[in-house]
């Protein structure tokens, strides 16, 4: 629909030079939504996050109206007006998760962090299907109509958040739920295993300045410090790959059932809600398994070594509506499924882990950091797909997702290994007991 509007005011020459300007849409609002996801994380854990979230709400709604609805009322049509607005979109969005995931990380502990997570991180896909179903009911109207709706939707969920939202359980004089749990199976398990606190970046990170002291629990700590945490620049250099895939198939997804397959938008855009349906069982499952386990990473590296393998069936899938939303649901179940765990349940363990002693002030921080970077992934994503889907086909984009969930498995192997072998020692001393 918005092709065809630009279309019909010669916007541009073709429609392959219309998908490449939405190509470039896309990373313009990614690398935006990235720098951002650093600045918002560290701001996060220095001022009130109600008000920090309210802010960013309203913001992004004002942008969503003057791109899609302002300027089709105002006819105008300009490339550079529509990448301004987008990238300003992208850059109050980033306020978001951030400091929501440091909200619920305040509110539950370690023991069921999966399991919550896992539920609560189904709102993105939540708001995905909502959003396809409710902009597929007002786009015969007008595509104007598809960005006011959820712009004054945006808007008045930030008036909630702003008045209701209880940031922590410290504002009503309750202790954080990390502070209640016992430690001695954690402690037990770094004596035993002392990778476990090792960080992954260099020697350097090893200095007592990351160990944050009784004295310094209310100091944020630093971007820095936050990076030499064990486990962080694993996980991002991982999410990186991981979003790039994720974030490919959300947005690029309805246009290659309506290119591919010849189905109508709308109809596309209903379809393409089964990925999301997908990752939110993936995401519940996978949680509560890893909570069972105590550890994130295998339940992570088992969904990262089948996810090629829905890719690739997937990729063949016939023109028939259920198999596909079938294979879709596999693929949605194991990308993002995993995607989810990564950006909730790891990086709030990350950012609360024992080597901080008790420092609440990590977790925006370290959540920015590690999603900050899978964006800046998933902004080069949006770049290349459209020239590969031009330039060669659309088998060779589902080729590059196969690679990229591989590296994703590979950037996170030293933390598989360290926790392979923490089992392995657990089940060699209680055979031996």
């Amino acid at each position: 629909m918005i092709m065809n509007t630009w279309n019909s005011h010669q916007f541009f020459e073709d429609p392959p030079s219309a998908e490449y300007f939405l190509g470039i849409l896309d990373t313009v609002f990614m690398t935006a939504y990235a720098m951002g996801l650093f600045i918002s994380g560290i701001i996060g854990d220095r001022y009130n996050m109600r008000v920090v979230l309210s802010i960013g709400m309203w913001l992004s709604a004002l942008t969503v109206f003057l791109f899609g609805t302002l300027s089709e009322w105002l006819h105008i049509y300009n490339e550079y007006y529509y990448g301004i607005f987008w990238f300003l979109n992208g850059l109050f969005q980033s306020s978001g998760w951030p400091i929501t995931v440091t909200i619920m990380g305040n509110w539950f502990g370690k023991a069921n962090r999966g399991i919550v997570f896992g539920v609560w991180g189904a709102c993105t896909s939540v708001g995905n299907i909502i959003g396809s179903y409710l902009v597929a009911s007002v786009l015969i109207y007008g595509y104007q109509w598809a960005f006011l709706v959820p712009a004054c939707l945006l808007f008045a969920g930030g008036i909630v958040i702003f008045f209701t939202l209880v940031a922590s359980p410290t504002e009503l004089g309750l202790p954080l739920p990390d502070n209640l749990e016992e430690e001695e199976e954690e402690e037990v398990e770094v004596d035993n295993d002392r990778d476990a606190s090792v960080p992954l970046l260099s020697e350097n990170c090893e200095s007592g300045e990351l160990l944050v002291g009784p004295a310094a629990k209310e100091e944020p700590v630093t971007f820095w410090n936050a990076l030499c945490l064990p486990g962080v620049l694993a996980y991002s250099l991982a999410y990186a790959c991981l979003k790039m895939v994720n974030y490919s198939f959300f947005f690029w997804l309805p246009y290659y059932l309506t290119v591919n397959f010849k189905w109508d938008q709308a109809e596309a855009d209903k379809l393409s809600t089964w990925y999301d349906f997908g990752g939110i069982a993936g995401a519940i499952v996978s949680g509560y398994i890893s909570d069972k386990m105590k550890r994130r990473t295998p339940t992570v590296m088992v969904m990262l070594i089948i996810s090629p393998i829905t890719l690739l069936i997937y990729s063949a899938s016939p023109a028939d509506k259920t198999t596909n939303a079938i294979l879709m649901s596999l693929v949605g179940i194991f990308v993002n499924g995993a995607a989810n765990i990564v950006s909730t349940a790891v990086a709030a363990d990350l950012g609360r882990q024992p080597v901080l002693r008790g420092n609440s002030k990590a977790l925006s921080t370290v959540t920015g950091i590690i999603d900050g970077t899978g964006s800046f992934g998933a902004a080069m994503g949006m770049l290349i797909i459209p020239v590969v889907s031009k330039e060669l086909d659309w088998k060779y984009v589902f080729y590059l997702f196969i690679i990229m969930m591989l590296l994703t498995a590979i950037c996170i192997c030293p933390i598989f290994i360290r926790d392979a072998k923490y089992y392995w020692i657990k089940l060699r001393s209680q055979t031996f007991v």
